[in-house]
């Protein structure tokens, strides 16, 4: 099948999100041309970023824009293991669709390399001594896992038909400075918020689920890392986590010694979808790119807070 000469663009598909608004400002700043795909308008006037509105979802969407790109990094994702309950049609519809949408186009296109956002908390199920691997076993106990393992099974599959070169990177819990209030989006802003505004925060469980709480400006640095030279042909999965197990209740101190307020707090019974530690080892990463995650978890939060503070009405 024939190919066509590509560009130099870098397109990111969920480009109005917290992950990819970080994304299309980092590379911009590195002087990198940028295809900012979002569903809703974005503000980012930067010169080198092209932004397109839309939520394409057939290949012929994809297609002119695979010509004018080099590489493409994928942080679209319209649910949480949480909202996703329930609503396994949802999934085929609105992230599946999309992804596979994709790859169909990216079969003319396999030097275009492909860097996936899955997940690593809705798809690892680890006991409580181990560290979560890229080879431990996947059990998804929601939706939304299960669509992106499967995802990454495509993927795969793509790239072992096409030759394709693509990077599967299952982030722990990324939060930090713009990642905004949004129901089920996010335990730090969701907390951050009701301390704000004195609320009570309801909490699924006893505040033990364990998780692995990964700052945005250190997941980016592995992101900028993996398309600093061509991916080899196939799809190779890496862990993105700090390795620091921490609870919820440790979290919420956190937030409380950093804010200087107290976090009122709910306890309901756990829900199904929440496995109660997942926390990862990130090795393999820094054995290919030499990345760490470097932040600490006051420091991160306390850069988040200091942002949240100037958004507040």
């Amino acid at each position: 099948m024939g190919t066509t000469a590509l560009s130099d663009s870098i397109l990111i598909l969920g480009a109005g999100g917290f992950v990819g608004t970080h994304l299309v400002r980092t590379l911009a700043e590195r002087g990198e041309q940028v295809i900012a795909v979002s569903r809703q308008p974005i503000d980012l006037a930067l010169a080198n970023v092209d932004i397109i509105i839309g939520e394409p979802n057939e290949p012929e969407h994809f297609l002119p824009l695979l010509r004018r790109s080099r590489a493409v990094i994928h942080t679209a994702s319209r649910s949480t293991p949480g909202s996703s309950a329930g609503h396994a049609m949802a999934e085929l519809q609105h992230n599946l669709r999309p992804t596979l949408a994709l790859l169909q186009a990216l079969q003319t296109h396999p030097q275009s390399n492909l860097l996936y956002l899955s997940s690593g908390g809705s798809l690892y199920a680890t006991a409580p001594e181990e560290l979560a691997t890229e080879s431990s076993p996947v059990r998804p106990r929601s939706y939304h896992g299960a669509s992106k393992i499967t995802a990454e099974h495509f993927i795969g599959a793509w790239c072992s038909q096409y030759g394709g070169g693509a990077t599967i990177l299952r982030p722990s819990n990324i939060y930090g400075p713009g990642q905004y209030e949004r129901t089920g989006f996010g335990i730090v802003p969701t907390g951050l918020g009701k301390i704000s505004r004195g609320e009570t925060l309801p909490v699924w469980g006893d505040g033990s689920a364990i998780r692995d709480y990964l700052y945005i400006e250190d997941f980016v640095a592995l992101c900028i890392a993996t398309l600093a030279t061509p991916m080899s042909d196939g799809a190779r999965v890496l862990n993105a986590g700090s390795g620091a197990g921490v609870s919820l209740n440790e979290l919420f101190n956190v937030m409380e010694a950093v804010t200087g307020r107290v976090l009122q707090r709910s306890y309901d019974t756990g829900r199904a979808v929440d496995a109660p530690r997942v926390v990862m080892d990130a090795s393999l990463a820094r054995q290919h790119y030499g990345w760490n995650a470097t932040t600490l978890l006051h420091e991160g939060i306390a850069n988040t807070w200091a942002w949240f503070n100037t958004i507040l009405p």
